[in-house]
């Protein structure tokens, strides 16, 4: 017979890994904090009152390991350096080169927009979680998860100088 916390894992972490790939853009520190994420979890598993969803609150304990993993980082390697050193090589130099740039005027778009919206951002495209479960995670509704995505939408768009514009 399975014990609950090995089924809270199988059930889980797939869910987990993603978002926090989303968050960390890193496979290895994804993995990580995943699975100090489910240590966390099953250490406090008797403090879970039910309020939401399991997946809700994995993510929602991932993600403060995101935050404190990342105030660590700040007094040793900046974010962007990480960032950067995992983008992979093309076959195709120019076309890497243009891709490159492009991400990297999105990525610091992204950064000139608040945290929140960020993370809504990063949840609904690339985790691909729905607006209700957004707002669990964030500790909001499902409509301030819709408001807050489209306006970053609508800002990152402005950032980025509309279709017609070039960026910096």
């Amino acid at each position: 017979m399975k014990h609950k916390s090995e089924d809270l894992y199988e059930q889980h972490a797939q869910q987990v890994y993603r978002y926090l790939y989303v968050l960390t853009g890193d496979s290895d520190t994804a993995e990580e904090l995943t699975q100090e994420t489910f240590y966390q979890a099953i250490k406090s598993l008797h403090t879970f009152r039910g309020d939401c969803t399991p997946q809700v609150w994995l993510c929602a304990i991932a993600k403060r390991l995101w935050y404190k993993e990342l105030q660590r980082r700040k007094r040793t390697v900046p974010l962007e350096d990480t960032h950067i050193a995992g983008l992979t090589a093309a076959d195709n130099p120019e076309a890497e080169a243009q891709q490159r740039e492009e991400r990297m005027n999105l990525y610091r778009a992204l950064q000139k927009l608040t945290p929140e919206t960020r993370d809504v951002i990063h949840l609904r495209l690339t985790a691909g979680f729905s607006f209700r479960e957004i707002g669990d995670i964030m500790g909001h509704t499902e409509t301030w998860a819709r408001v807050r995505f489209y306006r970053g939408k609508e800002q990152l768009t402005k950032i980025m100088g509309g279709d017609q514009n070039e960026t910096e």
